[in-house]
């Protein structure tokens, strides 16, 4: 049979800093971003669909105002906490 003695090591047990989220992501900054990204594609596909270029940056604009929006939001504390924040 095999020899189950152990050679006198520990066991060492490392535990995170803090919780991790468990939001999944649910904030304001993030469903913000969402829906204006998903307005915006929505707009540039149909201007695609109908050939309207004008349209197609309206669209693309729209997208990037989501992103914009959403890190300010993310900045002014209505994002998810990050590393630093949390510990």
């Amino acid at each position: 049979m095999a020899d189950n003695t152990t050679s006198g090591a520990s066991e060492h047990l490392y535990l995170p800093p803090a919780a991790p989220n468990d939001n999944h992501g649910h904030t304001v900054a993030s469903w913000t971003l969402v829906v204006l990204v998903l307005v915006g594609v929505g707009i540039a596909a149909g201007a695609v669909v109908a050939a309207v270029v004008w349209l197609f940056w309206v669209g693309l604009g729209v997208v990037a105002l989501g992103v914009v929006v959403g890190k300010v939001l993310q900045v002014l504390g209505h994002g998810q906490l990050s590393e630093v924040e949390r510990a």
